[in-house]
């Protein structure tokens, strides 16, 4: 049953207190790496399993994860989540050496991995239908806050007290995070049944073989074995739709009903958010290498640089949340894929022409209300439909497929950058390599047309 206002908000903020710090903690990153490179003595593949081994950790059990907090409660698996999110980054701050860097922030994704589906699935059951859109869009601004935060407070810690800090920073606000869960997020009910074996089994093993082969592709040239590895994980695919049937008529719980999908805006979301993960995980690189490389710009002068983007979706995400309780979500959220389009468009422009690195502000203002347009429309369109019992197997799936897109999109634009760069001068290269996530806003964009209208109904609350 949904909370009183009064009892709702509070548990929201408590939430996104650890999703500020999850998100933050991606981009803080970035700007310490050349730091820590330098410091632990470490070559460019293992800075860059740094990265990829918290982006592994995190996407393959986020199934599992999201269905875990339908069994054990929400509050409890995102507490559990988050004490083991902190305590991996008090251990990635301490570490002596890359390796022991990169197996802390291996258990780092894993504490991330089991916190971040309770958090939408808490929100869709703590607020009424007709209120939900006010608070993904507090969510959203979340995300924009963190967004424009870490990279400037990546540059200031990492300038005065050291690249340690930027983990550091992560233990009072876990600490925080989880004693305001267990005061303001209630309980809710467990589920009765067990989650089949076989579906958390074949789960892993095809996420895991799928992220693994595309973060490893580009490096390993696409070898034989990295194609054999994303060909068995898509077999494995098929196997885990299939067990998902045998295990609901067998009556134990399917790790992924596939009665979500029969709800369309369920299916068409999971889409968007594809296109979205795609993007917003694949975008900066090459715009952080535009600056550094082409421009000369200090990695603090590139984080102010990326500002307007964040400071745009800051501020308009709690508006559009607004707006997604009164009008369409389905034409917010198309117009947002469309603004993002065209943005990275004109930034594609700026870029390639030699022009000052000054004109990206205008696409990267476009980027930031895109990004607001899109978040809450898209995420409220996806969950407004799915029962109370779906929302933890549903937010599950929706994070999944979020951070696939994002694998994907690292791995395209990568891909892109390292081709351009043999024929193109840099900024050419970096500019070219971006048009490939505005393709995919583009499916964006029609995933939301093909959408239904489901505000009436979350007006009337059926």
């Amino acid at each position: 049953m949904p909370l009183p206002a009064k009892d709702a908000w509070p548990a929201l903020f408590a939430l996104c207190t650890g999703f500020f710090m999850i998100l933050l903690d991606q981009t803080i990153v970035a700007v310490a790496t050349p730091v820590f490179q330098r410091e632990l003595q470490a070559d460019y593949n293992q800075v860059i399993w740094v990265t990829s081994v918290y982006l592994l950790t995190f996407a393959v059990p986020l199934l599992v994860t999201g269905r875990l907090g339908d069994r054990y409660g929400p509050r409890n698996v995102y507490a559990v989540g988050m004490a083991i999110f902190t305590a991996s980054s008090l251990w990635c701050g301490l570490a002596g050496s890359v390796e022991e860097l990169i197996a802390a922030r291996a258990v780092q994704g894993l504490g991330a991995a089991l916190l971040t589906p309770q958090t939408m699935a808490v929100i869709n059951r703590i607020f009424p239908r007709e209120r939900r859109g006010s608070a993904l869009g507090v969510w959203g601004a979340t995300a924009g806050l963190s967004t424009l935060c870490g990279p400037l407070l990546g540059g200031l810690i990492t300038g005065t007290v050291g690249w340690e800090w930027v983990f550091f920073i992560n233990v009072p606000i876990g600490v925080l995070s989880i004693i305001a869960v267990l005061v303001w997020v209630p309980r809710f009910p467990p589920a009765a049944r067990r989650i089949d074996v076989w579906s958390i089994v074949l789960s892993v093993v095809a996420v895991f073989l799928l992220v693994f082969g595309l973060q490893e592709g580009e490096t390993m040239d696409w070898a034989w074995w990295i194609w054999t590895m994303i060909g068995v994980a898509l077999v494995l695919f098929v196997l885990f739709v299939r067990q998902q049937v045998v295990a609901e008529k067998a009556g134990r719980d399917p790790l992924m009903p596939l009665s979500l999908f029969r709800v369309r805006n369920f299916s068409l979301g999971n889409i968007g958010i594809v296109a979205m993960g795609f993007t917003v995980a694949s975008v900066p690189l090459p715009f952080t290498l535009y600056y550094q490389q082409a421009h000369g710009l200090t990695p603090l002068e590139a984080g102010f640089m990326l500002a307007p983007q964040a400071a745009t979706a800051l501020v308009l995400s709690p508006i559009v949340g607004k707006m997604t309780d009164k009008y369409s979500s389905r034409g917010l959220g198309a117009s947002g894929f469309a603004v993002m389009a065209l943005s990275i468009a004109g930034m594609t422009a700026v870029m390639v022409s030699g022009a000052d690195h000054y004109w990206t502000i205008v696409p990267l203002v476009g980027l930031g209300v895109g990004n607001a347009l899109v978040w809450a429309p898209n995420s409220a369109s996806t969950m407004r439909d799915l029962r109370l019992d779906q929302m933890g197997a549903g937010s599950g799936v929706y994070n999944q497929t979020r951070q696939l897109g994002s694998v994907l999109g690292v791995a395209a634009v990568g891909a892109m950058m390292q081709w351009r760069l043999t024929v193109d001068e840099p900024a050419t290269a970096f500019g070219l390599a971006v048009l490939v996530p505005a393709a995919a806003m583009v499916v964006g964009v029609t995933s939301s047309l093909m959408s239904t209208n489901n505000l009436h109904r979350s007006q009337t609350g059926r």
